[in-house]
């Protein structure tokens, strides 16, 4: 029986994600809010966006957490989440946060396209760049509002 509880309650790593719960104002090269929270049973972190780029706006929900298909003994060693737009698009990452450094890999880990940002020592703020093949990217700032 405890192998079962064992298998069934979240991750340390993904338990640390936790962090990000709430609801913050996003400044930079996108600009709104985003707002996390945790599915019941806590395996599951979800992001609502809404922000607006370029003029653009940015509508989603992203669903973070560990894969694990039916029948499957483990779950994925990454951190693992899809972006769904409003606009029919999807975009899959991984997520690594390492101390206060959270990095966000677009696809796969170590993919030149990938966001590195990091907490304040009173994690209410969180600065980073979200860098793109070849030289692009825009500085990101989180700033917790709830």
């Amino acid at each position: 029986m405890s192998d079962i509880i064992e298998t069934t309650q979240p991750d340390e790593q993904l338990r640390a994600l936790d962090r990000l719960v709430g609801s913050w104002r996003v400044t930079g090269g996108a600009e709104g809010t985003v707002t996390y929270r945790w599915m019941e049973g806590g395996f599951f972190l979800i992001q609502d966006i809404r922000l607006e780029q370029d003029g653009e706006p940015i509508v989603g929900f992203e669903v973070i957490g560990r894969e694990r298909p039916y029948g499957a003994d483990t779950p994925s060693e990454d951190i693992k989440s899809r972006y769904y737009a409003g606009r029919g698009d999807t975009l899959d990452y991984v997520y690594e946060l390492d101390g206060d450094t959270l990095t966000i890999w677009f696809g796969a880990k170590g993919s030149p396209a990938y966001f590195r940002g990091t907490f304040n020592a009173a994690g209410d703020v969180m600065a980073g760049r979200w860098n793109y093949p070849g030289g692009g990217g825009y500085d990101s700032v989180m700033t917790r509002i709830g």
